[in-house]
Parts: structure tokens; sequence; C-alpha cells
């Protein structure tokens, strides 16, 4: 439980610029106004959808709010902040299902367009992996970037999991065939797949998706499969764009949302569920192994209001 102690304080800092652009706002609604209505409602919309919260989830969480109020007879402002609290949480629950791939021989696939933080998320995740006793072999099938294969061999002996690569250039489906054969042959709990993500070119990115889901159907038919998209946090909406678009393209189960220390955007963590339906299922806030965590609605919401971890 240390660590994970560690990384909520490490995220109460992460998000400190978060809450400055919407919890100081919202505190100063409930001291602002004497009673309940609509302008009241409009302003704490209004901050919500400034903070990256999006519209749809701030649609549902103001709804909510108001259906609460209404049943609870509440009158003062100061007493719907829990009610608004609990309604931003309720948004984003995941649920234990979302890691059934860790219970399972499963394949990730981890996409995501270059700069985002993807080849490192997939060495912490490899890492995270193996310290709960997972055997892993990772595919290093991002083979248009010279330095993401080199990068992800140091994060391979850094985790002590075997790495599957080929040469630069040469066909990425290939790398996850080789790499299917050498999670059979090592009895692996789970292999992962760093894959190239470069939108600007869909056809492309759709036609090598589809080459590497085909060989695992055909070649690992019986495992579990989980994509991943790697986002950056700093981006706000435009990560939320991108995750739309990659959707277009490939079946998503979850998003790994990086580098939300250092940025005001961190409500876009709650957006991404709401618009997409699509979880976020790892946030990442530093350069260390240990900062990428599993996301944890409860966690995230009290670190957001820097509320001590109940």
């Amino acid at each position: 439980m240390e660590e994970k102690k560690g990384f909520f304080k490490r995220l109460v800092e992460g998000l400190a610029k978060t809450r400055d652009n919407i919890v100081s706002g919202i505190d100063a609604i409930f001291s602002g106004f004497s009673s309940i209505d609509d302008d009241f409602y409009d302003e704490i919309e209004e901050i919500l959808v400034m903070g990256d919260i999006g519209i749809n989830a701030t649609t549902s969480i103001i709804d909510d709010l108001k259906q609460k109020v209404k049943e609870q007879n509440i009158k003062e402002p100061s007493e719907c902040k829990q009610l608004l609290i609990d309604s931003i949480r309720s948004q984003m629950n995941v649920g234990e299902t979302a890691y059934e791939f860790e219970n399972r021989k499963s394949v990730v696939l981890v996409i995501g367009v270059n700069g985002v933080g993807k080849t490192t998320s997939v060495g912490k995740l490899a890492g995270k992996l193996k310290d709960q006793g997972k055997k892993v072999v990772l595919a290093a099938a991002d083979t248009f970037r010279a330095a993401a294969g080199e990068q992800l061999k140091e994060w391979a002996q850094r985790a002590d999991v075997e790495i599957i690569s080929g040469q630069e250039g040469s066909d990425p489906a290939s790398v996850v065939y080789d790499a299917i054969a050498a999670a059979k042959a090592r009895n692996a709990d789970v292999l992962l797949c760093d894959t190239a993500g470069r939108l600007h070119n869909k056809k492309n990115l759709m036609s090598e998706l589809g080459k590497i889901n085909r060989i695992i159907e055909r070649e690992y038919p019986e495992a579990f499969r989980e994509t991943l998209v790697v986002l950056d946090g700093t981006t706000g909406q435009n990560a939320l764009a991108q995750a739309r678009e990659f959707k277009e393209v490939a079946d998503i189960t979850g998003i790994i949302l990086t580098k939300l220390d250092g940025t005001a955007k961190g409500g876009i963590a709650v957006a991404i569920h709401a618009e997409l339906g699509i979880p976020v299922k790892y946030i990442g806030v530093g350069e260390s192994i240990d900062d990428l965590q599993k996301f944890d609605a409860d966690t995230f919401v009290n670190a957001l209001f820097s509320q001590t971890e109940k």
C-alpha cells in the first residue's frame, strides 16, 4: 500500500493546476451564491466545461446534481459541494472487470501517436505486470521509429522481461507473429505489443492494425484481447479528438492518460469516459516506473479536490 500512498501524494501534486482550474472556481461559486438557482447551476456548468470535463459529462453531472438537490431538499449552495464531487466520481467508475486481461492469457496492443509517452507507458506497464508476478513478453512492433525499439529495449532490461523486435522498417505484423510464437513457447501470461500510431495517415494505420489483428486471431485465438490508446493529458480536448479517431480504426478497450502532472487539463479524464464510453484504465503523473497506476475514480476525485484518501 506504500506505493499507492506515494502515488496519491504525487497525484494530488500533479493535479494542482487542474485543481486551480476547476476546484477554486467551484468553491467561489459555493461561497458566492446565497441560493440555488439557474444562475448557480450555469456557473458550475461553465467551470466544468472550461475545465475540459466536456459537454456530455458536464450535462450528466449537472442533471445528477439537480436531482439530488431536489430529492434531498437542499437549500444552501454550500451543502452541494459533496454532492457535486460524488456526481463527478460516478461519471468515471471503471469497475473491476476493466483489468480482466491481467487474469487471462492475453495480448495487449498499445497504440498512440508519437510524443504522447506510448513506448514509456508500454515499458512501465511491463514492469507493473512483472511485479505482479506475471510472465511478460514485449513485442517492439513500432518499427517505423528507430528510437522506439531502442527505448523499449531499455525498458525491457529495466523490467527484466523478454523483448522480440524486428529490423527497423520491417513489417510490424511479422514482429507480432514472432512475439506470439515466443509468448506461447515461454508460456507467457501477457504479450504486450508496442505499435505505431500515425493518425495523419489513417488508411495505413487501419490496414496495419487489421493485419496485426488477423495474425493474432489466426495464431493466438485463445488469447484475451485488450487494445489501449495512450493519450497525452496536457493536450486536453485534442486528446479527446485523438481518442475519437483511434476509435474509428480500432476496437479500443481502454485509455492510458499520461503527463497529468503539469497540466490544467486533467478534467479530460472525465470527458473521455463520458464522451466515448471508453474507460481511462491507467494514468501517469511522472517519469518513474511507479508513476503509471491503475485509474481509480475515488482516488482521482479525492486527489482533485484534495480530500484525504478514505
